[in-house]
């Protein structure tokens, strides 16, 4: 059964001007094993953080640290929830997270799907 759904698009050339701006925003966002690649990479797993807020109905209390995004041996994303996100997946019986992202020209697409 499908528990929640998000989505979220991100303009890749703003998101890298902001990460240039803001140094320490890659930090903010991303866990360590996340923050390298290129803006495009980075744009990808910002908006997967996004559509899981949204998946989970955006409660108050989410850090951008709850969320991790990886790749399996196959190259498939995947999504690793911990802390708060964790707890509200948990609280809506969430046991299984889908995960996809695109990128297409200056545009960054991710898709979750919280299974129960």
């Amino acid at each position: 059964m499908i528990v929640g759904i998000g989505v979220d698009v991100v303009d890749v050339e703003r998101f890298a001007a902001a990460l240039e701006q803001t140094p320490a925003l890659r930090e903010r966002l991303f866990a360590p094993g996340e923050r390298t690649g290129a803006p495009v990479v980075l744009a990808g797993r910002f908006a997967a953080k996004e559509a899981l807020a949204k998946a989970l109905g955006s409660p108050g209390g989410l850090s951008w640290h709850d969320a991790e995004v990886g790749r399996s041996a196959s190259g498939r994303p995947t999504l690793t929830v911990t802390g708060a996100a964790g707890a509200r997946a948990a609280e809506l019986g969430v046991v299984r997270w889908h995960l996809s992202i695109a990128h297409d020209g200056p545009v960054a697409t991710a898709f979750v799907v919280g299974e129960g």
